[in-house]
């Protein structure tokens, strides 16, 4: 059996499917662009009859990527089927999906239909897309409920007919890992032409276990899996790409490998979650914010002393530039020392202690401890009067029926400044004048505002991350206009370029 796990990213269909996150064409593009550069092997890009969008979609994407085999998603009606080979046309290596519903359930309650019947019309849907590609996927919809012996003949058919992949979909979640694992392995075990295709995964996380049951199918013989960019999907989610192509990659072992280039998932998670306006939570594995950061004492000696203590992952391995030290009130002196070296500052073991009981005094009290903070306790702290950039004036117009646009004032060692730009919005058009302004080549990789009081004069800070010739800065800034305290973090991050 080949090493090799195909991914198959389902991120434009089945991912776009959560409320509030679907995308326009040139936004589709984009992430199939991007999910080229990640090396996914197959992308689904849209259900083609379902809305004159999505046909559109397809046949965008189809013009604008190479590498990947495009997928099309249809029901088992000869229309959808038409419908997607139409839309494929474009597309240099082409896969219509199609299939129909297996378990009891949908046999009886959705299809008001029988056993035998579901059969004959998953076989016709399977000969019928022959008649356009060559590449047919055929997804038994809710095989996770449906019984072995009756999916082994299902399986069997649609392989008969032409089906060059099978898909083994646990569409709600339902399965225990060893459940679907066995599931897996029955029909690798019983399905006499189960080497003239490959069988495919796809779970759903309605029980927290689509990683788990993926992970168990491919040991079981599954060689494609199908997976979403941070995990997005209805309800609770689909299988996390990133999550099912770094056990594989760190898991030697295993002797499996994927086309996945892992340095590009948090670029790839970033623009996911921006374009579909849907955060990644923090604790979530390989691309939340804390995954690869340490606030325990015990965890942050550990990792300054060798990563690999606490790390099973290089950060670098998918996009990001180092673990962080994040000090709180659980922190150690290792850490503290470690930060205040990286500002610049030395101290002996006595002076050091000294600092250390000021730090954890200023942590019972403050929630995050800043660069500023530290300077602070330091003995050598930066007011706002010594920063190099400094915001005099802000004044944004924008409205319904008005082009956002921000008028920037700054005083740069002494001189003033000022810059007028639009954006896609205030804070936006803000930062366009900003950047305007200082006239470096930043990129922002991270906007995050969050509420320090509660009401309608709450208190908002404002974290900014921007990224500069390979180097990285961070800016913080709190006020009760959210979009000052915004530019005056981007100003404070960019003031620390120079």
């Amino acid at each position: 059996m080949s090493n090799k796990v195909y991914i198959f990213d389902t991120t434009l269909r089945d991912g776009e499917q959560v409320p509030g996150c679907q995308l326009n064409t040139i936004e589709k593009i984009e992430v199939a662009k991007q999910l080229e550069k990640l090396g996914v092997d197959i992308i689904e890009a849209g259900f083609p009859v379902s809305s004159p969008g999505d046909f559109n979609s397809v046949v965008e994407i189809s013009k604008a990527v190479s590498n990947p085999v495009i997928c099309a998603l249809t029901r088992a009606v000869k229309k959808d089927i038409e419908v997607a080979a139409d839309a494929l046309k474009n597309a240099k290596k082409g896969r219509i999906h199609t299939g129909i519903g297996t378990s009891f359930y949908h046999i009886n309650y959705k299809l008001k239909s029988n056993p035998e019947e579901i059969i004959k019309r998953g076989v016709e849907a399977v000969k019928y897309a022959r008649n356009f590609v060559d590449d047919v996927e055929f997804y038994a919809e809710d095989a996770g409920r449906t019984d072995n012996e009756y999916l082994a003949r299902v399986v069997e058919a649609v392989i008969a007919a032409g089906a060059t992949v099978v898909n083994i979909p646990d569409t709600t979640g339902y399965c225990l890992p060893q459940e679907y694992g066995e599931k897996i392995a029955y029909l690798m075990n019983n399905v006499p032409n189960i080497d003239k295709a490959i069988i495919s995964t796809h779970c759903h996380n309605d029980l927290g276990m689509a990683t788990a049951n993926t992970i168990t199918g491919i040991l079981n013989g599954a060689r494609q899996v199908e997976v979403t960019v941070n995990g997005i999907g209805e309800r609770a989610g689909n299988t996390s790409l990133e999550e099912v192509a770094m056990a594989i990659k760190s898991h030697k072992e295993l002797d499996l490998e994927t086309s996945i280039n892992s340095k590009e998932i948090i670029k790839s998670s970033r623009l996911v979650s921006t374009l579909m306006r849907m955060p990644v939570q923090p604790n979530k594995a390989i691309v939340g914010r804390n995954a690869f950061a340490h606030s325990s004492g015990i965890h942050q000696d550990g990792v300054l002393k060798n990563r690999e203590n606490y790390e099973i992952i290089d950060p670098a391995e998918v996009g990001v530039k180092e673990s962080s030290i994040v000090l709180t009130a659980r922190s150690g002196r290792a850490a503290l020392k470690h930060r205040l070296q990286v500002l610049g500052y030395d101290f002996e073991p006595q002076e050091l202690d000294e600092v250390y009981q000021r730090f954890l005094e200023l942590a019972d009290k403050k929630k995050d401890i800043t660069d500023e903070d530290l300077q602070i306790l330091a003995g050598k702290g930066q007011n706002k009067e010594n920063k190099p950039i400094q915001l005099e004036l802000l004044q944004v117009i924008c409205g319904k029926s008005t082009v956002p646009t921000a008028t920037v004032q700054v005083s740069f060692n002494g001189d003033v400044f000022t810059e007028t730009a639009s954006g896609n919005g205030p804070i936006d058009a803000a930062f366009t004048a900003v950047k305007a302004l200082i006239k470096r080549r930043v990129r922002l990789e991270e906007f995050l505002i969050q509420a320090i009081t509660r009401g309608s004069d709450d208190l908002g800070k404002v974290h900014v991350q921007v990224e500069h010739k390979g180097q990285t800065y961070y800016g913080f800034a709190a006020h009760t206009d959210i979009i000052t305290a915004s530019v005056e973090a981007f100003l404070d991050a960019v003031g620390k370029i120079a």
